[in-house]
């Protein structure tokens, strides 16, 4: 008999699963704001933002940097599927900083010319990048 207090959380992105683990609990950032899921919750779907995935089991906690995507949870089982996500374990901290440092840079850029699209796509460039950084860092 499956064990009701528990959830089987699973993340996956165009390459692949990235994180696979049961949990008590799973912390995600919706469009809505934080999102708190246990064992039992009622069936939701919601649009993720970029920023950490926090689960937690036993006395443990594992953070994973999500960038954008949704989560699935029915029946026990959360499923994000996210445009990119990487563990802790995962994140290279001196890339993720050239990528902060290169947005920055192209936000500036952008602001100069005055260019939109250019400024949207790189203000998302960082929001990524810094999400790395703080979940590496923890």
């Amino acid at each position: 008999m499956a064990d009701n207090s528990v959830i089987t959380v699973s993340i996956v992105t165009p390459d692949g699963k990235v994180y696979e683990h049961t949990a008590s609990m799973i912390v995600v950032s919706t469009q809505s704001g934080q999102l708190g899921i246990m064992a039992n919750h009622v069936p939701i779907i919601a649009t993720l933002d970029v920023d950490e995935t926090r689960v937690k089991y036993d006395d443990k906690e594992d953070d994973i940097a999500v960038n954008g995507g949704f989560i699935e949870f029915s029946n026990n089982v959360a499923t994000i599927v996210a445009d990119s996500a990487e563990t802790q374990n995962d994140i290279d901290i001196a890339r993720a900083q050239k990528a902060k440092k290169n947005a920055q840079q192209r936000i500036a850029e952008a602001r100069q010319r005055q260019d939109k699209a250019a400024l949207d796509r790189a203000q998302v460039a960082l929001r990524r990048a810094i999400n790395r950084i703080n979940v590496a860092g923890k």
